[in-house]
């Protein structure tokens, strides 16, 4: 099919096409319209008026057609363009008809395509005896004309062809249209042709749009006929689009077959498929217009492209720890303790001055934090957390603070943003605070007192706006005493305070707390049965006497080991207290408080209560391979000190 131009002017351009009488109409009413639209009337018949309207396309661009009878069906067999018919109503034949009896008694009417039946009845109803004739084309037309003048009929009502050629055998000739048929029709097209020039619009940004994806992009309609393909498609087929529109998109290559999606109308999303010997990421999709299936899509993705683009957003993106993903309702447990703690939270969360939460290793501080600032109005913002503990003193000032290009040796080109730059308009967690040097807390004072972090080797500082939240289980009173711990930061940091609970305070929960975290590391292991109700039962009904001097982190950990060392032909049936007591013998201690007379904490005291030494020496080496010979994580799973861990290990010859 020959590409025309479109028709970007400002005027819509209508052609109307029509001979003799129907030309006169034409141009009588063409003029009404010119606000419009510019009318051009061509006076062709067939195929002189296609390809008259072919020569108009390429000069001045054309919208719509206008025509009637057998050449306006002509050319809609014949065109890309809307053809709008010119369709005499009963009014106009009932007005031709009575100006036809008004001079002869032999009177016929024509008309293009089927008689309407209710037009012969009306005939034979009232004896009217008007001859009524049908014909679908030029040698029809001929052929009726003919019989009617054997017939002897004067007067011949009918579309312009069959005028022309009843004029031509000495017939007298009135053409069937009226000027109100004419102008119904000129309105349409011009209301036809506004609309086309509004799609091809939306059509030409969408080929725009679709021109610049890197994804090849291919949309058929219901018999799979390619309509619209971009760049990336072409080049993935390996043939232009002019080659491609029309075709069937599973004749021009199989594999990216539309045909099932068409059928069905299921989407199938990013589906690896290999696709001429390559590997590619397709998605297909039905295209459903108010509520009708119009055709489908096909995108074809390379993933390499995907995995440079995944690569990309992960190193521009704010890492993990900038988001806060618990909120209070994370905080499992019914105790009262818990419920105050809930309760003051939510009054936190509610304020923004600095929040100091105080608590045991392990009692979750930093859940707890994050459940604040998640309650906060600061939600929607960064939550940046930091170890105060887990860094040297040079590098966690550069950490906090970010540092400037050139500040020191092997300084990052153009610099580094500092942590507290990176939490503006959110919360920054300072866990262990404590831990802090008293060189940074000076600089830290001074953020909280004028919201301005000053970079290392920067000499303008820039105005931050967060919330602090900060955390620790020492007793900072008494590091102020001790000269450890600065006065005035205290005071800063010490407005709302919360304390979390040890567990050993809230042994209540631990039924909760046990089922729960039984569940979390079941589907961490990816074996949901490991989450036996009798290893929580277990674990309960012993630990409701044990100090868990590691808080919910030991719970956490006690319970995955016991998930993982346990026999497998053991699971599925009610663990036993020799089972546990050979996994755990920490729980079989003797009952005693966080410290003892001795004034050893329960941390320091495990296992030297345990009821056997061997139960003692099975623990440290089931915590040992664990931890795959880790000594940190070691500890970490028994709920103790390194030091605790490395004295017990010399207890029992294994250092």
């Amino acid at each position: 099919m020959t590409p025309y131009p479109p028709n970007t002017s400002g005027r819509l351009r209508i052609v109307a096409v029509g001979f003799h009488g129907l030309r006169t109409l034409l141009e009588d009413v063409a003029p009404s319209y010119a606000g419009a639209a510019e009318v051009a009337v061509l006076d062709r018949i067939y195929d002189d008026a296609v390809q008259g309207i072919a020569d108009l396309r390429q000069t001045m661009g054309v919208d719509a057609v206008v025509a009637a009878g057998s050449n306006g069906s002509f050319l809609r067999d014949h065109l890309d363009l809307p053809v709008v018919l010119v369709k005499p109503d009963g009014f106009d034949v009932m007005q031709e008809l009575a100006r036809a009896a008004s001079r002869s008694r032999r009177i016929a009417l024509v008309t293009y395509g089927a008689v309407p039946p209710q037009l012969q009845r009306f005939n034979e109803r009232f004896g009217l005896q008007i001859e009524i004739r049908a014909y679908d084309g030029e040698a029809q037309a001929e052929a009726c004309v003919d019989e009617l003048a054997a017939m002897g009929i004067e007067t011949v009502v009918a579309p312009g062809l069959v005028v022309d050629l009843a004029r031509a055998r000495g017939m007298e000739g009135l053409l069937l249209y009226s000027q109100g048929a004419v102008r119904e029709a000129m309105a349409a097209a011009i209301d036809i042709a506004r609309v086309a020039r509004q799609e091809g619009a939306r059509r030409e940004k969408l080929n725009t749009i679709l021109a610049q994806l890197k994804d090849g992009v291919v949309a058929v309609d219901p018999d799979e006929r390619i309509e619209t393909v971009n760049p990336a498609m072409e080049a993935f087929i390996g043939r232009p689009a002019e080659q491609l529109i029309g075709q069937r998109l599973s004749s021009v290559n199989g594999e990216l077959s539309l045909a099932q999606t068409l059928r069905t109308g299921v989407s199938e999303v990013e589906q690896v498929q290999q696709v001429s010997g390559r590997t590619t990421v397709v998605t297909r999709l039905p295209i459903v217009e108010q509520g009708r299936q119009t055709g489908a899509v096909l995108v074809c993705q390379d993933p390499l492209v995907i995995q440079r683009l995944d690569r990309s957003l992960r190193s521009r993106s704010r890492p993990p720890s900038h988001h806060a993903k618990y909120g209070l309702a994370n905080l499992v447990g019914e105790s009262e303790a818990l419920r105050a703690v809930r309760r003051r939270a939510h009054s936190c969360a509610q304020s923004t001055a600095t929040v100091l939460v105080v608590g045991e290793s392990g009692t979750g501080k930093e859940l707890l934090a994050q459940g604040i600032h998640n309650a906060s109005a600061r939600h929607a913002q960064p939550f940046v957390a930091i170890n105060c503990a887990a860094f040297p003193e040079s590098l966690l000032e550069s950490e906090l603070f970010g540092y400037v290009e050139g500040a020191f040796t092997g300084s990052s080109r153009g610099g580094k943003v500092g942590l507290f730059e990176a939490a503006h308009t959110g919360t920054i967690f300072l866990d262990e605070i404590g831990e802090m040097p008293l060189s940074l807390q000076t600089r830290l004072l001074r953020v909280l007192q004028e919201r301005e972090v000053l970079r290392i080797g920067a000499t303008v500082p820039t105005p931050v706006d967060l919330r602090v939240i900060a955390a620790t289980h020492r007793d900072l009173a008494r590091q102020v005493r001790e000269g450890a711990f600065r006065q005035d930061l205290y005071y800063r940091l010490n407005i709302l305070v919360v304390r979390l609970p040890p567990l050993r305070e809230r042994h209540g929960d631990l039924p909760l707390l046990a089922r729960h975290l039984a569940e979390k590391i079941a589907l961490r292991l990816g074996e949901r049965s490991l989450a036996d109700e009798s290893i929580v039962q277990a674990v309960v009904q012993a630990g409701r006497h044990y100090a868990w001097p590691g808080n919910i982190r030991e719970l956490e950990n006690l319970i995955e080991r016991i998930m993982v060392f346990r026999e497998p032909e053991a699971r599925g049936r009610p663990i036993t207290q020799s089972e546990l007591r050979d996994i755990a013998p920490e729980l079989f201690m003797q009952p005693s408080s966080a410290k003892g007379g001795n004034g050893v904490t329960a941390e320091e005291a495990w296992p030297a209560n345990a009821l056997q030494p061997d139960e003692e020496r099975r623990a440290l080496l089931a915590a040992l391979e664990a931890a795959g010979g880790n000594r940190e994580q070691a500890a970490k799973r028994l709920g103790i000190s390194r030091t605790t861990l490395w004295r017990r290990l010399r207890r029992q010859s294994l250092a």
